[in-house]
């Protein structure tokens, strides 16, 4: 049996990276060709009959792959969107499992509120892979990107929460209780959000303590898990814990990691997020024909089928109605909402200009206002640049597909309950209805809304424009090169011709060719170059919590930190 393990493990890899080419090449979303494929292989004869526990899923898989997800989130998107990610992760979940549970229940009156209510919790939440995906490739605006992304880390943990309430209600009483809901939910946010800021804040500091690599993509591996339990454990909400912990790490990592940190934790979380989430669409797919047979037994065809119509056209509707709210607020006086708040801005800034600071406790007060301001003023200016229009709503309905979560969470149902392996089954072909049909569909959804993309040379000069104000930022807070000194002594005055002249004015302008150095000045020129790298890093991180430009700016110019930093390094 365990050659048997490995021999299956081995032929998934091959099938995952063959799917994986071969989706990159044609166009199709890998997690579709996965789940075929994996339908194909449970028909090979001699192929065994898998059966994966859900706990292994919840517990083994879903927490990685949220952190994975939500390490490389930024936290400055996440707030820009937060109204809308929770309007969609939080509000709609809740809605829909109630709508879904309410009209099945009344439609197929031999299956309980509770259980109807627990399949429209599973087939509520949203898997952005697929729709990600397909965005990277067509095209999809960042913003819409992160919404997707940070609805589908959110509404994770608003599912499991309504699951586990009417899973409560089955084993207790037929009865649903709303209230009951309502608490246990708040409890979940509240316990998540605490748990997983102590976990995120205790793992960062620690790994920029021992700053060893391999530790610390050692002590990255246990983060999701330290999250999970212990809020599980707590009732609360382990997956929201685990997508907190994975923000404010991804967060905090930018100014407390090395750049080496930096990049083999995303190469190495990046290569489980794929192994996962891969061997997740194809085991959906080698399980389907034996659920088909489990529900046979329990029901007809007729019924099933009616069933996954319902839920689906349910989605479908709820979705679009969903984000239709969200438009028609967005509309109502949005110019006029943008003209008020352009205006308060101004005179809040004509206010600030006017004061003036006695000590400097005031001055710190002053500074942190104006910092303020300047995000507000930020983000305005985000919203002009990049609304959220009614083109990328209809996106965003369109990209309702369900995937892993629904897989998983469904057959967390206890076993015994009457009608489960009709409602596993139903939410199993729910998924891969919605990745089939939404996954083929959206390319074409998304070309036919012709988006406007920024252009390299926009792009250029962004990034250029940043790192020439985190570089004087960094010149003003080191000071000139002429005072600079090493163990207290000055240096030596070709070390100061040669940055002042060629190395500092490259690494403030973004210039990745940096000079060589004699082996003789090498060190000073290190250890003052380093200053001046790590006083640009400090200005970034002013700017990034502003906001002023794209995160895929921000992202650039840390890439080319990091590279600086690593040749330093190694010089």
């Amino acid at each position: 049996m365990d050659h048997q393990f490995v021999l299956i493990a081995g032929v998934g890899l091959a099938i995952m990276i063959a799917a994986s080419v071969f989706a990159r090449r044609t166009g199709v979303a890998a997690p579709l060709l996965l789940v075929a494929l994996g339908i194909g292989a449970s028909y090979l004869p001699g192929t065994p009959v898998i059966h994966i526990e859900p706990e292994i899923i919840l517990a083994g898989v879903l927490p990685p792959l949220l952190y994975a997800s939500a390490v490389q989130l930024p936290v400055l998107d996440v707030r820009r969107n937060f109204g809308l990610i929770s309007w969609l992760s939080v509000v709609m979940v809740i809605v829909s499992a109630l709508v879904i549970g309410a009209l099945v229940h009344a439609l197929f009156p031999s299956i309980s509120f509770a259980l109807a209510t627990a399949l429209g919790a599973v087939v509520s939440p949203t898997d952005a892979v697929a729709a990600t995906a397909i965005g990277h490739r067509v095209g999809l605006p960042p913003r819409l990107m992160t919404v997707l992304e940070g609805e589908s880390l959110v509404n994770d943990a608003s599912a499991l929460v309504v699951l586990r309430t009417a899973v409560a209600a089955l084993a207790v009483t037929t009865h649903f209780s709303l209230g009951d809901t309502v608490l246990d939910f708040a409890w979940a946010v509240v316990g998540a959000i605490l748990i997983g800021l102590v976990v995120g804040v205790l793992t960062a500091r620690l790994r920029h303590r021992l700053d060893d690599p391999v530790l610390n993509t050692t002590i990255s591996f246990a983060v999701p898990f330290l999250a999970y339990f212990p809020a599980e454990e707590l009732h609360a909400s382990g997956v929201l814990a685990v997508v907190i912990a994975g923000l404010l790490t991804g967060a905090l990592g930018s100014r407390k990691f090395s750049a080496r940190d930096r990049q083999t934790q995303a190469t190495t979380w990046t290569t489980i997020s794929f192994i996962l989430e891969s061997g997740v669409f194809l085991a959906m797919g080698y399980e389907l024909p034996q659920l088909v047979d489990d529900a046979r037994a329990e029901t007809t065809a007729g019924e099933i089928a009616g069933l996954v119509l319902l839920v689906v056209g349910l989605l479908v509707v709820l979705r679009f109605i969903g984000l239709a709210w969200p438009a028609l607020i967005g509309r109502i006086g949005s110019g006029e909402r943008s003209d008020q708040l352009r205006a308060r801005l101004s005179q809040m800034e004509e206010h600030l200009d006017s004061m003036e600071p006695s000590g400097e406790r005031e001055e710190t007060r002053l500074a942190w206002a104006r910092k303020r301001l300047a995000r507000s003023q930020a983000d305005v200016d985000f919203e002009e640049r990049e609304p959220i229009t009614g083109r990328g709503l209809v996106v965003l309905a369109w990209a309702g597909m369900r995937g892993v979560v629904t897989v998983a969470a469904a057959q967390t149902i206890p076993a015994g309950t009457p009608h489960r392996a009709t409602v596993v089954l139903a939410a199993f072909v729910v998924a891969l209805i919605t990745l089939v049909l939404f996954g083929l569909s959206l390319p074409a959804v998304i070309a036919r809304m012709r988006f406007s993309s920024e252009s390299a040379e926009d792009k250029r000069d962004s990034v250029q424009a940043l790192m020439r104000q985190i570089g004087e930022a960094a010149i003003d807070a080191v000071g000139p090169l002429d005072q600079q000194t090493v163990d207290g002594e000055a240096l030596d005055p070709v070390v100061v011709s040669t940055l002042k002249d060629r190395i500092v004015p490259r690494l403030v302008s973004g210039s990745r060719q940096l000079l060589e150095t004699k082996p003789d000045h090498r060190d000073q020129m290190t250890i003052i170059q380093n200053r001046y790298l790590d006083a640009m890093r400090d200005a970034l991180g002013t700017e990034r919590s502003i906001g002023v430009y794209s995160s895929d700016t921000y992202r650039e110019v840390e890439g080319f930190l990091d590279t600086v930093e690593q040749r330093f390094s190694s010089a």
